[in-house]
């Protein structure tokens, strides 16, 4: 498959992304269970519609663990990076100009990350928790390492049979974030971090950003040296 068509893939699968997960957290009104679904579910639609395409990766982090497991090159990785980044915000902007377009419809924290302070008291009560900047980077990258092991390993095709991993890909991902949104509203992923950030209205979101491309890049390069170093005691 040509590079340019694994990035208009990766483009496109991560704006289904953010405009899925995020758009529900913006309009949906439905809870942190709905938001998790939703997150969940795009995953699923983008792994059958361009998996085959890309490997419907949608995350740097993603990326960076394939890289590390030797599945891609790096020339390969940062072009995903690219595509993902963009598709990232080029959703962000639609979302942000609908957001707009709704009468009496604040920006606010606009679905970005954060951790502390960055939570108000509106926001504490209507369930987050404040942790300090150790707490949210423990948390994204030990669920980032956790769903890197997953993906490697429902997408590794000496050892597995990927015909459900979309679905396990896509239900780890709804665990992750029902675990981890009242603390950080869900990295794990640095592209749809930034690209809520950018159009955040809360003063926190840009200085906080950097754990939320840190962290999770961490947690996948630890998954995949790990993966590497289990399927070669397996073998």
């Amino acid at each position: 498959m040509k590079l340019s068509n694994k990035f208009a893939a990766e483009f496109f699968g991560t704006a289904v992304l953010v405009l899925g997960g995020c758009g529900t957290a913006l309009f949906g009104h439905v809870g942190f269970l709905g938001v998790a679904l939703a997150f969940g579910l795009t995953i699923v639609a983008a792994a059958y519609g361009v998996g085959h395409i890309s490997g419907a990766h949608l995350n740097p982090a993603v990326s960076l663990g394939v890289f590390v497991n030797g599945r891609m090159t790096a020339k390969e990785m940062l072009w995903y990076w690219c595509a993902q980044i963009l598709g990232a915000i080029a959703a962000a902007a639609i979302l942000f100009g609908i957001a707009k377009s709704v009468a009496g419809m604040e920006i606010g924290t606009f679905a970005a990350n954060g951790y502390g302070d960055f939570f108000k008291e509106a926001d504490l009560a209507n369930g987050y928790l404040q942790t300090n900047w150790i707490g949210a980077f423990a948390i994204e990258a030990v669920l980032t390492f956790v769903f890197l092991m997953v993906i490697l390993g429902v997408t590794d095709s000496k050892h597995a049979n990927g015909a459900f991993g979309g679905l396990a890909i896509g239900l780890t991902l709804t665990l992750i974030h029902l675990i981890s949104i009242p603390l950080t509203n869900t990295s794990v992923n640095p592209a749809r971090s930034i690209s809520q950030a950018i159009f955040s209205e809360n003063p926190l979101a840009l200085p906080q950003l950097w754990l939320f491309i840190v962290a999770p890049l961490v947690g996948a390069l630890l998954a995949g040296l790990c993966y590497k170093c289990l399927v070669c005691e397996k073998e």
